[in-house]
C-alpha cells in the first residue's frame, strides 16, 4: 500500500507518483519528492499518498485505481520529479469547479516529458504518449491531472486496463514515468470532459536529472507568481467596453479590496446600492441629474465587474456568489429603467404609458433582455441535458491500443459556424462579434450616454433596436450550432 500523509481539511485527494530515481534528486530544503510534499502542504487537500517505486508501471496504475474507489472527492495524480510554481499548482488544486482538468502549456514542442495534447474550446479533447499520437497537437501535457469526483469510477477503470495492457506487454517499451501521460489518454479516450488548465507565463516541468532540477528551480524565480495571478484575475474574454474602459484599471482594485477583506458578494451589493442611486438621480429628470445617473451607473459596472476579479484573485468561488451577481446584473438594470422612465415623465400623468409612451418603450426593453437571456440560458441548459444523456448512449471507449489519434475534432466548418470561426481568427471582427450581442458592459455604457447626452427615450429606442439585433443574431447561432 502507497504510505501516507493525512491532512483534514477538505476533500480534495493528491496521488504523488514517486515511481522514478528523479524524486530523489536533491533540492535546497532536502529531495525533489520533499519539496513537492511542502508545495502541497500549502494546497487546500486533505490527504496526500505517495506510490513508492520499484513495483512496475502496471503496481502503481492498479494503486491509483484502489486509491480512486476509496476518494470521496476530486482526486490530483501528479509525478515526483515535478517543478513547479505554486500558481502552476493552484490553476488545478484551487480551482473552484472541481471538476477533471490537465496541466497544459500552449508551447507545442514536445519532448519525452511533454507528451502532446489538442485543446479546442478550453478542452484536452487528443492527448498522447510515447505510444498514442496525436494529429494536429497544439499543446503538451505537463504532468498534473485532476479527476473530478463524478469521474473517479471511469479512472479506475482506466487505470485497471492500462495496468494489464502494461503487465502483459502490449504497450511495448513504456516505462512508469509515463504513468500520468497514460491515464489522460485514457480519460480523454473514454470521453470524460477534461478541462484544460493553461500555464501561461507559469512554469511546470519534469526532470530526470540534477542538472535539469536546478535549470528548472531558477526558472521560476525569473516569473512573477503575484503578478501572474493578479493578471489572471481579469477576464481575458470579456466585453469590449469592459476590457478597455473597465478592467483596464479596475484591476488595481483587486489588491486593495483583498487587503481590506472584502468579499465578491459585499462588492456586489455595493455595485447593487450605487445602481440604486442612480435610478434615484435619474428619475428627477434634470440634465444634471441624468449626468449624475450615469457616472453612478458607470461605477456601479466598475464594481460589477471588480466581484468577479475579486473572486478570481482570491479563489473565493460559490455557487450562491454567482446566482446573486447574475440576478443583481438583472435586477440593477430594471431599476435602472424605472428611474429614467419616472424622470421622463418629470410629474407629468403616468396615463395612457406617460410621454411619449416611455412606460411602454421602459417594459419593451426590458421584454428584450428578459428574451435574450432566455435564448442564452435555455440554450446552456439543452446543451447540459444533451450531454447527460449523449453520456449514457455512448459508444464504448476507444482502444486504449489505438496509436494514432484520429482527427475527428479537427473537421472545418461551413455556413454561419464557419464564419463565426473567422471572425474569431480577425482582432476587430472577434471585438466586434462581442459587441454585436450587446452584453452587460456595452448595455451600461448605452444606457448611461444616450441618458446624460440624450434622454430616457432615445436610451429606450437604442437598447430596443440593438437588443432586437443582438437577439437575432444569437437566436441565428443557437440554431446553427443545434444544427451542425
Amino acid at each position: 500500500m502507497p504510505d501516507s500523509l493525512t491532512r483534514e481539511s477538505t476533500t480534495t485527494s493528491v496521488i504523488v507518483l514517486a515511481t522514478t530515481p528523479a524524486a530523489r534528486l536533491s533540492c535546497a530544503d532536502g529531495t525533489l519528492l520533499d519539496r513537492i510534499g511542502d508545495q502541497l502542504a500549502a494546497m487546500p487537500v486533505r490527504d496526500v499518498q505517495i506510490v513508492p517505486a520499484g513495483k512496475g508501471l502496471g503496481a502503481d496504475l492498479r494503486g491509483v485505481a484502489s486509491l480512486a474507489r476509496i476518494s470521496s472527492g476530486p482526486v490530483v495524480v501528479l509525478p515526483a520529479d515535478l517543478v513547479a510554481h505554486n500558481e502552476a499548482l493552484a490553476l488545478l488544486l484551487q480551482h473552484p469547479a472541481r471538476v477533471s482538468g490537465a496541466l497544459i502549456s500552449y508551447d507545442a514542442a514536445t519532448a519525452p516529458l511533454r507528451p502532446p495534447v489538442r485543446v479546442e474550446g478550453g478542452r484536452v479533447v487528443a492527448a498522447g504518449s510515447s505510444f498514442h499520437t496525436v494529429p494536429e497537437a497544439n499543446a503538451t501535457f505537463r504532468g498534473v491531472l485532476q479527476v473530478g469526483e463524478s469521474d473517479l469510477v471511469t479512472l479506475a477503470d482506466i487505470a485497471d486496463e492500462l495496468a494489464e495492457l502494461a503487465d502483459t506487454g502490449r504497450f511495448g517499451p513504456v516505462s512508469p514515468v509515463e504513468a500520468v501521460d497514460l491515464l489522460l489518454v485514457g480519460l480523454v479516450r473514454a470521453g470524460v470532459p477534461v478541462r484544460a488548465a493553461a500555464l501561461g507565463p507559469l512554469h511546470c516541468d519534469r526532470v530526470t536529472a540534477q542538472g535539469a532540477l536546478d535549470g528548472a528551480i531558477a526558472r521560476l524565480s525569473e516569473v512573477d507568481e503575484s503578478r501572474v495571478r493578479l493578471d489572471a484575475a481579469v477576464k481575458r474574454d470579456d466585453g469590449f467596453f469592459a476590457t478597455f474602459f473597465v478592467s483596464s484599471w479596475s484591476r488595481h482594485l483587486i489588491r486593495p479590496a483583498a487587503r481590506v477583506r472584502l468579499t465578491p458578494n459585499a462588492v456586489t451589493g455595493i455595485s447593487i446600492g450605487l445602481a440604486v442611486l442612480s435610478a434615484v438621480w435619474f428619475s428627477a429628470g434634470t440634465r444634471g441629474a441624468q449626468i449624475v445617473g450615469a457616472v453612478l451607473l458607470y461605477l456601479s459596472f466598475v464594481l460589477d465587474c471588480l466581484d468577479g476579479q475579486l473572486a478570481r484573485y482570491t479563489r473565493t468561488f460559490s455557487p450562491l456568489g454567482a446566482w446573486v451577481d447574475a440576478m443583481a446584473d438583472r435586477l440593477k438594470e430594471y431599476v435602472v429603467y424605472v428611474g429614467l422612465a419616472i424622470g421622463y415623465t418629470a410629474g407629468l400623468s403616468w396615463a395612457h404609458g406617460g410621454p411619449d409612451h416611455i412606460w411602454y418603450l421602459a417594459v419593451a426593453a426590458m421584454v428584450v433582455q428578459a428574451v435574450r437571456h432566455m435564448i442564452d440560458f435555455s440554450f446552456a441548459g439543452a446543451l447540459t441535458d444533451a450531454a447527460r444523456i449523449g453520456s449514457s448512449w455512448a459508444r464504448p471507449p476507444r482502444s486504449l491500443l489505438e496509436a494514432a489519434d484520429a482527427g475527428r475534432f479537427g473537421t472545418p466548418k461551413k455556413g454561419v459556424l464557419g464564419l463565426a470561426r473567422r471572425m474569431e481568427r480577425e482582432s476587430v471582427l472577434r471585438w466586434a462579434k462581442k459587441a454585436v450581442v450587446l452584453p452587460i458592459g456595452e448595455r451600461m455604457a448605452l444606457i448611461a450616454v444616450t441618458a446624460a447626452v440624450f434622454n430616457a427615450r432615445i436610451a429606450f429606442l437604442a437598447l430596443l433596436v440593438w437588443g432586437g439585433l443582438a437577439m437575432l443574431y444569437t437566436l441565428t447561432g443557437r440554431v446553427a450550432r443545434s444544427l451542425a
